[in-house]
């Protein structure tokens, strides 16, 4: 039993920052992949970010140069850094594992929490 917690959220004017944090616990041998999702009211989730075990990380071209993602040794605790944030930005924001369970790999979706950038 995995459980995954997004936190971080809030309101914030364009140009702002926000850094959100994603915590894993539970029966986790090894985190495969942390990636950030989000999705905005009417749209489909789409991915913002990614990163391997081995830091390799990949961005929507929507959010390139503006968010950076990162995590400790064990991907247990993940950040995804969202600066000079936009309009549109605004979405619940998922965290995704794929980590390695006691038996088999596995994934866990987060709650979400929620971004909002507006004046």
């Amino acid at each position: 039993q995995v459980q995954v917690v997004e936190s971080g959220g809030g309101l914030v004017q364009p140009g702002g920052s926000l850094r959100l944090s994603c915590a894993a616990s539970g029966s986790i041998i090894r985190i495969n992949t942390v990636a950030w999702f989000r999705q905005a009211p009417g749209k489909q989730r789409e991915l913002v970010a990614r990163i391997s075990s081995g830091d390799t990380t990949n961005y929507s071209d929507s959010v390139k140069g503006r968010f950076t993602i990162s995590g400790d040794n064990t991907k247990k605790t993940t950040y995804l850094q969202m600066n000079n944030l936009k309009p549109e930005d605004t979405a619940v924001y998922y965290c995704y594992v794929y980590y390695n369970g006691d038996a088999r790999a596995l994934d866990a979706w987060g709650q979400g929490t929620l971004v909002t950038v507006s004046s």
